[in-house]
Formats: C-alpha cells, structure tokens, sequence
C-alpha cells in the first residue's frame, strides 16, 4: 500500500464477502424451496428469497467494485484520494441502505413495499434485479455520484494512466446506464428494452471494462511486465467489448415485439462476444510468461488467471449456446439461462473480484502477501468453489436441456410440472453443488483469520529485490 487513503477499500472489501456470504445463503435456500415448496416457507416465500439473492449479488459486486476503485485510482494517480472522509460515508450510506432494503423484502409483504415507498408515484419495482424500492434507487445513484467525484477528481488530480482512464470510465458508464431504471413505462416492449439497457449494458458491455482495469492493474503489479504491453492489449480488449456488447444487446430483443431486423443483428454481434474472453486469456496467459517478477501472493494470481477462464466458460462458451435465435426460440427462460448466469457472473465478475480482494488486502494489512499457510486455505476455497460452480452451471444445464426436448421441441410436449418432475434430479444436482460452493467460500473465508507472516524464499526475495 503506497497511500494512506488506499484504507478506505478496506471496509468496502469486508462487507462485500459478508455480502456474498449471505447470497450464497439465500441461494442455497431458494434452490431447497425449488425442491420442497414448504421449505422455510412460513418464513420467506420463494420469489422474496429468489430476489434477495439476486440483488444481494449485485450490490456486493458492486461493493468490490467501489473499494477496487478506492485502492487502484490513488495508486494509479500517484497521489492520496480527494477525500477519504466522503468515501466513508458513501460506504456507509451503501451498506446501511443495502440492509435496510434486504429487510424490507423479508418483512414487509413485496406489494405493501411498494405502496409506502412512492412506488405509485415513480414506478420502478418489480423488473428482475431491479426490485429495490424507490428510495433505494435513489440513494443508489447518490453513492454512485459521490464515488464518481471522489475518483474523478483525484484522477484530475493526478497522472492519468489507461488503468486508472479505463476503470473511472467504466464507473461512470455504470452509474449512467442505471438511469433507465426509472423509467417503467406500461408498454411492455418499451418497458424490455429499457430493462436490458441496464442488466446487459451492465454484464455484458460496461462491467467487462471493469474487469480489464482490474486484472490489468493486477497483472502489471504482480508481474512487473511493461505498462505499455498491458495498455496494448487492454485497448484492443475494450475495442472488442464495446463493438460486439452494444449492439449484441439485440439478442435480448428476439421475439418481444421488436423489428425482425434484431434477429440478425442480435445474432452476428452476439456472437462475437466470446471473442473478448478468448483474448483476456491471451493477455492473462502472455503477461504470466512474460513476468519479470515472483510475486509472494500466490493465492491472488490464481485468482487472476483463473478470471478469464471462467469468464469465457461462463460469458463466452454458455452465453453463446443461448445467444443465437434459433437456439434461443427454444431454450430461452429455461435452466439453460441460469447455468450462464451463474457461470458467467462467477467467472466474470465474482472472481476477479476475489482477485484484487486477495491482492489488496494482505496490503491494507500491512504486509506484501498472506502467509503460507493462509494462501494454501484461500488456494483449497478457489478450487472447491470453481468445481462446484461448473458442477451448478452442468445441472442446471440438463435442467434445461430437459425442458427445451420435453417441453418446447416435441411433437408431444409435456406439461410444466411434468417437466419439471424429471428434471428433478439436476436441481438436486444443483443444490448439492451449491453446498459444495458454499463450504468453499467457508474454507476461503477462514484464510483471513490465520496468522503468520509469509516465509519468503531466497529467490522471491531477490525478485522483490529487483
């Protein structure tokens, strides 16, 4: 860590694990009730459950996201954040709204919620990931204004690097494409369009750029390789997001009532976003060879190589077997979609966010990486969780698959709970895999808590050296 006001990532950093924590919570729940329907249902019926863990998702990625910004921006601008004091609050602000909002959902009925939060005034709720309330929305676009001061003007403040160029870009880009969620118009069509404006503008467009600035950022410190390479091939990599992520939107718009023409549109550009995951594992895998350093924090290159992997298993391969027309006339909405939600949020978004976590807390810690023994906790919690997350992505896949032949393709299809009686051993698959997810996170949690200070061998030291 190089500057004091770097700190501030560190509570950001905290409450977006505790918030992944309760969101594998709240899967594991919403995944029991998908087989038992009684299932803690006095409690929490499925679609409170099913919404907590979906927004619990997005706001602790955008937790990582934020506290990434907060240690990266200064570092990258060579001098102290602009004001350390207001990125306190926002967290604050942040957390005690994200909490208050999660306990609205659980105790006051979803309808009941809207009324008394102006939701008959400005209609916003009721869009998948896009059920907070009012006020909610609100406070939101307060944070995301307060962040983007906050690092905009240290930028302003300070050097200018692609990183740093890149990553306050995307941030802005973020916040101005959640603006849509305000608008909630009674035409149905009107009302996909603006909705997929954010969900994809966000996954498949802005957030990519996220995550190049921060495996990007991570490579050059743990490497040591040349900026210039990095910024190259970053360049190349947003050029590749950008073309095929804003006008591959359109595969969204198949069959919703919009013009035929987004079919084909939807279709070519859609298929080419694979592309950028397959050079975000060119990048990762030549600055690995290319490094010119052993960096001590094993656990946080894992992580990083292991993003665009995922990320192009997830994003790339499953989202191209849903993206095409024909095979989305017949698969869209089925469990088919969910194994490349979760595969590609995981891979894309989670992990990299693991990744600068893992990087940079060891730092905010006081030291250049964890010990041995903690890195060799965090190592065994990357493994579980990413062969149970590629075991939850295949059942849900067969779930889907299941659907898509007995359901939407034959010449007799059967009814849904049918279906769904046969595809009953993929969500047990599913939630057996989920356990397996959540015992991971345990394991990789536990190696905050060890102690020790890293053992440095002669070789990494006289790399370090160097």
């Amino acid at each position: 860590m190089k500057y004091q006001s770097q700190l501030v990532a560190k509570p950001y950093f905290i409450a977006a694990l505790a918030l992944f924590f309760g969101q594998i919570v709240f899967g594991l729940i919403a995944g029991m009730q998908f087989l038992d329907g009684t299932f803690l249902f006095s409690a929490a019926h499925f679609n409170i459950v099913r919404m907590t863990h979906t927004n619990l998702l997005i706001v602790w990625l955008l937790m990582a996201f934020m506290g990434a910004a907060y240690y990266i921006v200064p570092e990258e601008a060579q001098t102290e954040l602009y004001s350390p004091k207001l990125a306190l609050i926002t967290f604050w602000v942040f957390l005690i709204a994200a909490a208050l909002t999660v306990v609205g959902y659980l105790l006051v009925p979803y309808a009941h919620l809207a009324a008394i939060t102006g939701n008959a005034i400005v209609p916003t709720m009721g869009r998948g990931y896009l059920e907070q309330p009012l006020p909610t929305k609100i406070g939101i676009v307060l944070v995301a204004l307060s962040l983007l001061f906050n690092v905009t003007m240290t930028l302003i403040k300070g050097r200018k690097t692609s990183i740093n160029l890149i990553l306050v870009g995307a941030l802005w880009g973020l916040a101005l494409l959640f603006l849509p969620s305000f608008y909630f118009p009674e035409d149905t069509v009107k009302a996909s369009y603006s909705w997929w404006w954010i969900v994809h503008g966000w996954v498949e467009g802005d957030w990519e750029l996220i995550l190049g600035a921060l495996l990007g950022f991570i490579l050059i410190k743990m490497t040591g390789v040349d900026r210039e390479i990095v910024e190259k091939w970053l360049y190349i990599i947003m050029a590749m997001v950008l073309i095929s992520g804003l006008v591959g939107i359109g595969h969204h718009y198949y069959y919703i009532g919009a013009p035929a023409y987004w079919i084909w549109l939807g279709s070519i550009f859609s298929a080419m976003e694979p592309i950028p995951f397959m050079l975000l594992i060119a990048f990762a895998f030549k600055m690995l060879f290319q490094r010119r350093r052993e960096h001590p924090n094993k656990a946080a290159m894992l992580w990083a190589m292991g993003t665009p992997i995922m990320a192009f298993l997830g994003a790339g391969l499953w989202g191209f077997m849903i993206t095409l027309a024909p095979a989305q006339y017949y698969i869209h909405g089925t469990n088919f979609t969910a194994a490349h939600g979760h595969l590609a949020f995981f891979g894309a978004y989670a992990m990299v966010s693991m990744a600068i976590i893992s990087y940079a807390m060891p730092m905010l810690r006081g030291r250049e990486a964890n010990s041995v023994r903690a890195q060799h906790w965090e190592i065994a919690g990357f493994w579980i969780m990413v062969l149970s997350m590629i075991g939850i992505a295949l059942a849900l896949t067969g779930a889907g698959l299941v659907t898509a032949y007995l359901q939407r393709s034959g010449a007799d299809p059967l009814g849904f709970m049918q279906v769904q009686d046969r595809a009953r051993v993929f969500f047990w698959g599913r939630e057996i895999a989920g356990a397996g997810f959540f015992t991971g996170l345990l394991v990789y949690l536990r190696s905050f808590f060890i102690q020790g200070e890293y053992q440095y061998t002669a070789q990494v030291k006289r790399a370090l050296a160097t």
